[in-house]
């Protein structure tokens, strides 16, 4: 049975620098903005499963009950996380993407990407029909980048262009924090 590939959405929220974390791995208090929040909320509630490293999660009540991948290189072969029976421990070193989500057992739907940085990375290899990337005013300097090499060899927009991907529109979420989310998809 072939199974379709899924829509792949991303999503991140980053500080002026481009940083999703402290150096330290920590979520920054900073860029905790509730109406993006609510916005991330909304979009992987939507989501048919959602893709995230082994430190990276949506959080919220509605976690466990989500098809997952979880994306390490602790394992050798697809296998199932102990911890929820709806997640697949998935090393992409090993085992292409298509498997990994025909796995899943969903015939369709949308994968919703939603961390650390080697993951937005990866994704932009396999291809992101949306990356959804909110904008705040906090400034995390030094932090964890949402892509390798942002903040040192690059800007954000530079590896996102040089992935093909192109600003289409961007909607402010609160005016009070200039807090904005832009859609990037694919350039052509």
């Amino acid at each position: 049975m072939t199974v379709a590939r899924p829509r792949i959405e991303g999503y991140a929220v980053i500080s002026r620098e481009g940083m999703i974390a402290t150096a330290d791995g920590r979520f920054p208090d900073e860029i905790k903005i509730p109406a993006d929040h609510q916005f991330y909320q909304d979009a992987v509630d939507h989501a048919a499963a959602v893709a995230n490293g082994r430190h990276s999660a949506e959080g919220g009540d509605k976690e466990a009950l989500r098809h997952r991948l979880i994306l390490t290189r602790r394992v050798i072969r697809l296998t199932p996380d102990q911890r929820n029976p709806r997640a697949i421990l998935w090393n992409p070193a090993v085992t292409p993407f298509e498997e990994a989500w025909s796995r899943l057992g969903l015939k369709e739907g949308t994968l919703a990407v939603v961390g650390g940085t080697d993951v937005f990375e990866l994704f932009l290899t396999i291809g992101y029909d949306t990356f959804y990337l909110t904008r705040t005013e906090a400034s995390v300097p030094k932090g964890r980048p949402v892509f390798p090499g942002v903040g040192t060899v690059g800007t954000v927009e530079d590896v996102m262009a040089r992935h093909g991907l192109a600003l289409r529109d961007t909607r402010m979420l609160d005016p009070s924090v200039n807090c904005r989310v832009e859609a990037w998809v694919p350039n052509g």
